[in-house]
C-alpha cells in the first residue's frame, strides 16, 4: 500500500502574526487543496504555506487533508512563540519632525536616489530622536560620537553603514547649519578592505543546473552573464533587452548612469524560453504582472540553489557580479573594459579584482614545490617524492 505524503505543522511569528507554518514536499494534489481553502498563503522567505494560528485553522487542515496526507505536529505547536523584539518607536517633537521632513526635501532637491534618501532619513531621524530632549542647536561632535557608541555599536552596524551615517550628518549640517557640529572634524572610518567572495566557473554552472525553476534560472543566468547589480536586474525592462545585438541597456543605474552590457550567446535561448513561458509585461523579472520582482525572493531561491549544489560559501546575488568580473579578468580582458561593463566610476573600484583573479597567481610556483623538485633532481630522479607518503 502506497504511504501518504507527510505534512509538518509548526508555529511561529510570520509577519508579526502568530502563525501556522505548513511544510510538505512538492505535491500537485496537496497544493491544489491548500489553495482551494482560501485561508493559507505561500511564503517565499520561509518556503512554506502559512496562516493565522487558530484552532479553527488547525481543524480545517485536518479535515482538508483527511485520507490525503499524514499530519505531524511539531513541538512548537504547543508553545506560544515569542515575538522578536522590534526597534522602539521614535519619539520626536513636532518641531524636529518638520526639520527632518525639510531635510528629506533638501535631499530630493539635490537629486539623490530614493535608496539614499531613505537611508539618510533613517539615520537622521534616529539621531534626532536619540537627542529629543536636547535642542538641535546645542548638539556637538561629541554627541555624534555618543550616538555611534550607544546605537551603532550595540546594533553591530558595519563600517560601510557607519560611513553612510557620517555622510548623512555632513549633509544635515549643510542643510541645518545652526548646530555646533563641525563638518571638518567629522571623519569616516577607513573602509574595510575585504576581498570579494568569488565562485569558480564550475560552481556557477552547478548553481544554474540545480535551479530547476525556469524563471529563477533565467534571473541568475542574466545576473552572472551581464554582471548586474541586484537593483539593475529588478529594474530591467523588456524594452531594454536588445536580442538581435545581444545587449542590455542598464538605465539610470548607480550614479544615474546608463550603460550597455553584452549578454552571453548561451543565455539567449534561456531568455526566449522564459519570456515565452511566463510572458512578463513590463519588467524582465516580475512578481505580479507589471510589478517588479523582490530582492528577497532572488536571495531566497539563490540560497536554495547553492544548498542543492552543495556550495558552502556565503553566496548573494552580488557574488555572481564579483564572479563575473573576476572571470573576465582571468580570461585576459583589460581592466578598462571591465570597469565600463560593471559601471564603476573609478578604476580603483575595479582594481580589487586583481587580488582575487587566479590567472597570474597560478603561475607563481611555491617554494615547497621548488624544493621538492630539487630534491628529486639530486636523487637522479629516482622515485617520485610525495608528501602524502609515510617516511
Amino acid at each position: 500500500m502506497k504511504s501518504l505524503p507527510n505534512i509538518l505543522l509548526k508555529r511561529a511569528f510570520q509577519k508579526k502574526q502568530d502563525s501556522i507554518l505548513i511544510y510538505f514536499k512538492f505535491n500537485h494534489q496537496l497544493i491544489s487543496i491548500i489553495k482551494n481553502s482560501g485561508t493559507f498563503k505561500w511564503s517565499i522567505s520561509q518556503y512554506c504555506w502559512h496562516g493565522n494560528f487558530t484552532k479553527e485553522n488547525i481543524q480545517l487542515l485536518k479535515d482538508s487533508f483527511k485520507n490525503k496526507a499524514t499530519i505531524t505536529l511539531d513541538k512548537s505547536i504547543f508553545i506560544a512563540p515569542k515575538q522578536s523584539s522590534s526597534r522602539k518607536k521614535r519619539v520626536i517633537s513636532d518641531e524636529k519632525k518638520d526639520i527632518v521632513r525639510s531635510y528629506v526635501s533638501y535631499l530630493k532637491g539635490k537629486r539623490y536616489s530614493e535608496s539614499t534618501i531613505r537611508t539618510y532619513f533613517t539615520f537622521i531621524a534616529d539621531f534626532v530622536a536619540f537627542f529629543n530632549n536636547h535642542s538641535l542647536e546645542s548638539l556637538t561632535n561629541k554627541d555624534v560620537e555618543t550616538f555611534i557608541e550607544n546605537v551603532f555599536i550595540p546594533r553591530k552596524y558595519s563600517i560601510s553603514t557607519h560611513r553612510q551615517f557620517i555622510s548623512a550628518i555632513k549633509l544635515f549640517i549643510i542643510f541645518y547649519p545652526h548646530s555646533q557640529i563641525e563638518n571638518l572634524a567629522l571623519t569616516r572610518p577607513s573602509r574595510s578592505k575585504k576581498l570579494p567572495s568569488v565562485l569558480s566557473k564550475e560552481e556557477v554552472i552547478d548553481i544554474l543546473r540545480c535551479t530547476k525553476n525556469l524563471k529563477h534560472r533565467a534571473i541568475l543566468a542574466v545576473i552572472y552573464s551581464a554582471g548586474l547589480r541586484i537593483s539593475e536586474l529588478l529594474n530591467l525592462q523588456l524594452k531594454h533587452i536588445d536580442m538581435d545585438r545581444r545587449q542590455l541597456i542598464i538605465a539610470n543605474s548607480k550614479g544615474r548612469k546608463d550603460r550597455n552590457v553584452i549578454l552571453a550567446k548561451s543565455v539567449m535561448p534561456l531568455i526566449l524560453n522564459y519570456i515565452q513561458t511566463y510572458r512578463p509585461v513590463v519588467f524582465f523579472a516580475e512578481g505580479k504582472p507589471s510589478t517588479k520582482y523582490s530582492a528577497e525572493s532572488v536571495r531566497a531561491f539563490l540560497k536554495r540553489s547553492c544548498k542543492a549544489a552543495a556550495i558552502s560559501k556565503n553566496v548573494s546575488p552580488h557574488t555572481l557580479r564579483h564572479s563575473y568580473a573576476t572571470h573576465l579578468l582571468e580570461n585576459g580582458i583589460d581592466l578598462r573594459y571591465i570597469q565600463e561593463l560593471l559601471g564603476h566610476s573609478k578604476p580603483e573600484t575595479t582594481m580589487i579584482y586583481t587580488h582575487v583573479a587566479k590567472k597570474d597567481l597560478l603561475n607563481i610556483e611555491s617554494p615547497l614545490d621548488i624544493a621538492l623538485k630539487k630534491l628529486i633532481k639530486t636523487n637522479n630522479g629516482q622515485g617520485n617524492l610525495r608528501l602524502s607518503e609515510n617516511y
